[in-house]
């Protein structure tokens, strides 16, 4: 018999947190976070991270693990992940995993084969001075498998996708990337009736975000770390920092936030889509 777990899945804004906090509630349970920018110290308002009174008591694991300096990869999202699942088995406790960033649930729960390479940070920064389309364009002449998989994605899932390539000299969909689910998960998505309610939340997110004070911890931010790439590449921080710079008037810089941080929550949606355990209405 595998260990059960409870994975809690969805966009930005769609009511993630509290849906886990219900559920932990009701069975006993305690909350893995699976959001990759949750595990930084000091990444609060920008990232909806809950706060001690929104958690109700309910323990949450993986977040504020690591300064923001740290490169924290879904190899140690994994490795992490799996030490507080089995911690919060072996007293009793229904775990949780909840969060939206789908290839951590990807290579956790279901049947994903992680490549573990070490990171190769000066082959890193150089691949990250191209831009994006010449690196999909690399990706494309080496791995026109996982070009197709990841075209639509990010630069930093791309840069480290050729950095693995490049790493092991072959390409990733040559690799033995499946393998035998290691828990019996039931997948759950807090109920989403249209695209426009789900963009509307996030749209009164980002006014809350600048009422409690996102200008305000991106200052703050920057001051502690300067802009190293994990404040000006985040979502939320960017968009404030252009207007820091006067790039953007404080009203343009919110408006991106919510543009970008719909154009996310689509991504998010196609991603989950894939999941046949998961309905999903808008």
């Amino acid at each position: 018999m595998k260990p059960k777990v409870i994975a809690v899945v969805g966009p930005t804004a769609c009511g993630k947190t509290a849906l886990a906090i219900k559920i932990a509630h009701e069975l006993d349970g305690e909350i893995v976070s699976a959001d990759s920018r949750l595990v930084y110290k000091g990444f609060n308002i920008a990232c909806a991270k809950p706060t001690i009174a929104e958690q109700e008591g309910i323990p949450h694991h993986l977040m504020d693990i690591v300064e923001p300096e740290f490169d924290y990869s879904v190899g140690n999202f994994y490795d992490d992940a799996k030490k507080a699942i089995e911690d919060i088995l072996a007293r009793g406790k229904t775990p949780i995993i909840a969060g939206g960033t789908g290839l951590y649930f990807r290579v956790l729960l279901e049947n994903y084969n992680l490549p573990r390479v070490e990171a190769n940070l000066q082959l890193r920064e150089e691949l990250d001075l191209r831009d994006k389309d010449d690196l999909l364009e690399e990706l494309k002449h080496r791995d026109d498998i996982t070009y197709e998989r990841l075209k639509d994605s990010n630069k930093r899932r791309i840069v480290r996708a050729l950095e693995v390539i490049r790493v092991l000299n072959k390409p990733i969909s040559e690799m033995q990337l499946q393998k035998e689910p290691e828990y019996d998960v039931k997948w759950a998505i807090p109920e989403i009736k249209s695209r426009e309610e789900l963009y509307d939340r996030i749209n009164k997110r980002v006014d809350v975000m600048y009422e409690n004070g996102i200008v305000d911890e991106t200052v703050y931010l920057l001051n502690k770390h300067g802009r190293i790439k994990n404040i000006v590449d985040t979502i939320g921080y960017k968009e404030i920092i252009s207007y820091l710079d006067g790039e953007n008037t404080l009203k343009e810089a919110l408006d991106l936030l919510k543009q970008h941080s719909r154009n996310y929550a689509k991504r998010q949606l196609t991603w989950f889509r894939r999941n046949p355990e998961l309905k999903i209405n808008c």
